[in-house]
């Protein structure tokens, strides 16, 4: 018995617990003061609203900066260029020196690293990541930053290279 009366009970908090929950839904439905777009001047007409009028836009030429230019201009492209060189020539090194026992220490190159076609394939995505990135920032804007992408995988493929050709 004394199971069944706490059910009971369980029961009818329950339903006291939905019905309450529904009025309360109901009277903030219902209720001007939460809607966001409900102003009081409903309420007093006469009353100056707190909203301001937005000011009309004005249409200007857009600017061309100076330091625009085409991506493959130049300096963009030698800079490219030498990625690429570089990226070569780090692929060629990392081949031949674990082609004579030696060991990867980049870990994400180690995954690629267990077959010539693996390596190449990681070494082309590497160079096809530099000219894409280096695109992105050159259509967003922004230019430096366009070419220090491939200023930095040059440092770091030179850097890979001379110490695969300290540890022949």
């Amino acid at each position: 018995m004394p199971h069944g009366r706490a059910l009971m009970t369980f029961r009818r908090l329950f339903c006291w617990s939905r019905c309450s929950a529904t009025v309360l839904v109901v009277g903030a439905s219902l209720s001007p003061a939460l809607h966001a777009q409900a102003p009081f001047a409903s309420a007093y007409p006469d009353a100056p609203t707190a909203f301001v009028e937005a000011p009309t836009p004005v249409a200007t030429a857009p600017l061309i900066a100076s330091s625009e230019h085409r991506f493959w201009d130049k300096q963009n492209c030698a800079l490219l260029f030498a990625a690429a060189a570089l990226n070569g020539a780090d692929f060629a090194v990392t081949r031949a020196n674990l082609r004579s026992g030696g060991q990867e220490l980049n870990p994400v190159v180690r995954m690629f690293g267990r077959s010539t076609p693996g390596l190449a394939m990681n070494f082309i995505g590497e160079t096809v990541g530099v000219i894409s990135l280096s695109y992105f920032f050159h259509k967003t804007g922004h230019h430096k930053l366009e070419r220090a992408v491939s200023l930095v995988n040059i440092g770091s493929s030179a850097g890979a290279v001379s110490f695969g050709l300290m540890h022949r």
